[in-house]
Formats: structure tokens, C-alpha cells, sequence
């Protein structure tokens, strides 16, 4: 009896790899790479700025830089990684990453610090999809699929935290160029262990033609997106270029679309984003990336200039969220994917998380650090780890294995579009809220006098408190999303199978992962 595509082993493997568990370690160091690079550049930026004589007006280009190459790139990567081989776009990566972070370390002025962080973010976008790409493609077992995306995604959730941690050791008692340089050793020691312990099943590649179109209109469109949402953020919502910016986005990924459903060899088949899964995983991720974003934001600035915390305090601070991630990411997701359906732990997670959110909606100039943030920050980490484990595995849902590397950049770039969104939105909200307190308590604040100080730490509080709100109601929209869109079942439960695109769904090439038989 011919194997159909319900009944073949997932994603077309045959044999486990025998290195995967060696290969996992370096795919996951290269994550952790990745990921803090996202936060201890946030950190060291006031010395860099200082040293390189970077303008006020110019400083944030030194993370929109990295932000817009990495956004804009994502799926060219992945689609890169798809035809080229993901062991060799996963090498090629790191080896330019190592000399961008080089590149960046040695910074003699603004222009080439600049171009440094374009240059990581370019080779991030190859890095990234890559990486998750290959644990899809070599873990096809249930049992140790589920392990291998614990661990993925407890870095994934915890590293930006991570960052904040050895940025501040790293700006506080070496020098900020120690943030970029200290990406070298990490990218040298997963490149030579993944070009020797890495195989990719055969057969996995895209050979189909690159869209070149479909790359142009996605580059553009995506950064002309971000570059909005970042714009917005220091020029306001109503600014003429940011309204010009989201209407270019809008008509660059309207042509993107129809592009994609049209030419023979897509760079992104609507068949990958249409599928009911992996559309509620990109949605749902990316909703709780917006919230992540805000709180890592906000609490930084709470502890350091309310709080009074240096840097490395403020790192340790984060601890608590770091444990509940790996915890919920390993111990709970892990453990329950095999005998759950995955919106049964997505959903639940992200509302424990939003949970967590509320209570920092509490936040006073006084607020107590073990009272209050330490609780919040462990529900926060044991909801986003428990949801972000299924996620990251789902990603990957019933799609085809010359595909896995462009359904895993979709969860990088909703992160990344997520991430944008957050910094700037949230940001606007709570700026809004602190400028509304300080016009209010105007007579109060030129009364205190020496006490003024008092007056404006209570405004950026309300402030943060006001964004926090609206971060409570992006997780319980994300939870949601989760519980209504995804519906593959438990294993061996025999659940629901959604549909593809309605153009022979990923085709009978793709197998329904080991998660969802």
C-alpha cells in the first residue's frame, strides 16, 4: 500500500541522524549568538556613541542598521538556505557574522560602525532560518523532536535576557567593543562543529530557479515596513514619512502576494503561510514578540533609572525570567508536547505570561523587586517558554523539506516585524502616558522642588504602566490566535489535519510531522 501523506515519516526523513545531538549543540550556540546580539548591543550603545562620536539624532541607526538588513533579509535567507544546502548557508553565516562583529569591534567612526551592524544583520538573516531549519530537517522522532525545540527555543526565549547580563560585564569592566568582539569565539567554534558533525537528509534541497521578484519586493517591502514602525517611534504616528513608509510596505507586500501566487517557483509559496498552523504560530509569535519587546524595554529603564541598578545588576535582575523560560521550555513544554495538542500549551502559556504582565501594571517608584518584578518575571518566563517550545517546532508543520528553510524564516521575520512593532508602538504609548502625568502634575512638580525628581520618576512609571496594559492585551489577543487557529492534534490522537493553500496543500511530498501524527 503506497505511503500517503498522512502515514509518511515527516518532513521525508528516513534514519535519525547519529550526530543530531552533537549538531544541536553548535546550531543552538550559534542561536545564543544570534539572540544576544539582539540586547548586549543596547547596553554597550551610550560608551560606543561616546567613543565614535555618533550623533544623538544618528545613535539609534546603530540598532535600526542591524534591524532593517536583518528584517528585510530574512526570507531571501531562507530561501537561500532551501536551495543552496542549510549546512553551508548555516557556515557561510557564521563566518560573516564573526567578521561583521570583527568589523564592528575595531569601529573607527560612525560609517563603519553602521555598516558593521548591516553586515551582521545580512548574515544573521542567512544564519537564522538556517539554524531552525536544520533541527527540522534532522530531528524527526517525537520524543527527541521535542527535546531539540525545548532547548531551541529556552534560548530563543531566554538569550535577549542573556545579553543584557554580559553586556553589562562586558561594558562595565572591559570595553563596549567586547560586545561585538566576543561574537567570534561563538561563531568559530559552531562553524568548524557544524561543517563537521552536520548531514543534511538527501534530497532535502530547492533546486526550482530563484524568484527574483518575489526577492526584491519582499527586501524592500519588509524594510520600508520596519524602517515605518522605527520612524514612528522618534517622529510620531502622524509624521508624513512614516504614513509614507506604511503605505509603500503596504503596496510592496500587496505585490509580494500577488507575485507569489502567480510565478512557477515562489520565493515565499502562499501554500507555507496559508496552512491554518503554521499561520496561527507566525501570528501568535509574532503578537507576543510586540509584548516581550516592551517589557524587556521598560524594565530596563525601571531598574536603571527609577531603580537606580547599574548594568550588571540590572542583567542579573532578568535571572528569574531566564530560569522560568528554560524551565517551561523544558521541563513543561517539552515533556507535554508529546501528549498535548501544542494550542493546549501555546495558548495556556501565553495567557500564564499575559498573567505575569498584569501584575507589573502595579508598578510604583517604590515597588518592591521580590514583592513584585521577581513573581511577574517567573510567570512571565514559564508561559512564554511553554508556548514558545510548540511554537518553534510547529513552525515546521506539514511542510515540505525543500521548504523548511522559508517556513523558518517566517517565524524570524514575525519575530523581527513583532520586535518593531513592540519597540515602537509601546514606546509611543508609554511616552504619551508620561507627558499626559507631567502636564497634570505640572503645579506639583515646580512646588517639590528638590523633590522634582520624584515627581518625573512617577511619570515614567505611569508611563511604563500604561504601555504594560496594553501588552497584557497583545498576549491574551496571541493566546487566542493560538487556540483558534492551531488544531493539529496530540500524537496518535489522530486530530484534525488542516488544509494547505487549496493548491494541493503542501503537496503529497510533505508528511505530517512526528507532533501532530
Amino acid at each position: 500500500m503506497p505511503k500517503t501523506a498522512d502515514t509518511a515519516d515527516p518532513l521525508g526523513a528516513a534514519a535519525p541522524d547519529p550526530n543530531r545531538w552533537k549538531a544541536l549543540v553548535f546550531i543552538a550556540l550559534a542561536q545564543l549568538m544570534v539572540v544576544l546580539d539582539a540586547t548586549i548591543v543596547n547596553i554597550a550603545l551610550p560608551s560606543a556613541q561616546a567613543d565614535l562620536g555618533i550623533s544623538d539624532g544618528n545613535r539609534q541607526w546603530v540598532i535600526t542598521a542591524y534591524a532593517l538588513a536583518f528584517g528585510g533579509l530574512l526570507l531571501f535567507g531562507g530561501r537561500i538556505a532551501d536551495k543552496w544546502g542549510r549546512r553551508n548557508a548555516f557556515v557561510v553565516g557564521l563566518i560573516g557574522f564573526a567578521l561583521a562583529s570583527a568589523l564592528g569591534g575595531a569601529a573607527t567612526g560612525e560609517a563603519m560602525m553602521l555598516g558593521a551592524r548591516a553586515l551582521q544583520g545580512a548574515f544573521g538573516a542567512l544564519l537564522a532560518p538556517a539554524a531552525l531549519s536544520l533541527l527540522a530537517v534532522m530531528f524527526t522522532d517525537g520524543a527527541e523532536r521535542a527535546k531539540a525545540f525545548g532547548i531551541y527555543g529556552a534560548i530563543a526565549g531566554g538569550g535577549g535576557a542573556v545579553g543584557l547580563i554580559l553586556g553589562g560585564f562586558l561594558t562595565e569592566y572591559l570595553d563596549w567593543r567586547w560586545t561585538f568582539f566576543v561574537n567570534i569565539p561563538f561563531a568559530v567554534v559552531a562553524a568548524v562543529g557544524a561543517w563537521l558533525v552536520v548531514r543534511e537528509p538527501v534530497g532535502g534541497r530547492n533546486r526550482a530557479p530563484l524568484d527574483l521578484p518575489g526577492v526584491l519586493l519582499s527586501t524592500l517591502g519588509l524594510v520600508v515596513l520596519v524602517y515605518g514602525f522605527t520612524r514612528a517611534e522618534s517622529a510620531g504616528w502622524s509624521d508624513a514619512w512614516t504614513i509614507r513608509m506604511f503605505a509603500a510596505s503596504v503596496v510592496l507586500l500587496g505585490a509580494f502576494v500577488l507575485v507569489e501566487s502567480r510565478v512557477k517557483s515562489p520565493l515565499l509559496p502562499l501554500r507555507v503561510l496559508l496552512e491554518r498552523n503554521r499561520g496561527g504560530v507566525y501570528l501568535s509569535l509574532g503578537l507576543a514578540v510586540i509584548a516581550m519587546f516592551g517589557l524587556f524595554l521598560f524594565l530596563t529603564y525601571y531598574l536603571q533609572v527609577v531603580k537606580g541598578y547599574s548594568p550588571v545588576k540590572t542583567g542579573f535582575a532578568f535571572l528569574p525570567m531566564i530560569a522560568g523560560m528554560i524551565t517551561g521550555s523544558t521541563q513543561i513544554g517539552a515533556r507535554l508536547m508529546n501528549r498535548v495538542p501544542p494550542r493546549l500549551l501555546m495558548g495556556p502559556g501565553f495567557l500564564v505570561a499575559a498573567t505575569g504582565m498584569l501584575l507589573l501594571t502595579q508598578l510604583e517608584v517604590d515597588s518592591s523587586y521580590t514583592g513584585l518584578i521577581l513573581p511577574a518575571q517567573l510567570l512571565l518566563g514559564l508561559g512564554m517558554g511553554t508556548a514558545f517550545m510548540p511554537a518553534m517546532s510547529l513552525s515546521t508543520h506539514r511542510v515540505a523539506a525543500a521548504d523548511a528553510g522559508v517556513a523558518s524564516a517566517m517565524v524570524n521575520t514575525s519575530q523581527q516585524v513583532g520586535g518593531a512593532i513592540g519597540t515602537a508602538l509601546l514606546n509611543t504609548i508609554a511616552a504619551s502616558a508620561t507627558t499626559a502625568y507631567l502636564v497634570d502634575h505640572a503645579g506639583e512638580a515646580a512646588a517639590a522642588g528638590a523633590a522634582a525628581g520624584l515627581v518625573q520618576a512617577q511619570a515614567m512609571v505611569e508611563g511604563y504602566a500604561a504601555a504594560i496594559w496594553w501588552a497584557v492585551g497583545i498576549l491574551a489577543a496571541s493566546a487566542a490566535v493560538a487556540l483558534a487557529l492551531i488544531n493539529t492534534g496530540r500524537p496518535g490522537a489522530g486530530g484534525p489535519v488542516a488544509s494547505g493553500s487549496g493548491r494541493g496543500a503542501d503537496t503529497a511530498e510533505v508528511k505530517v510531522p512526528v507532533i501532530a501524527h
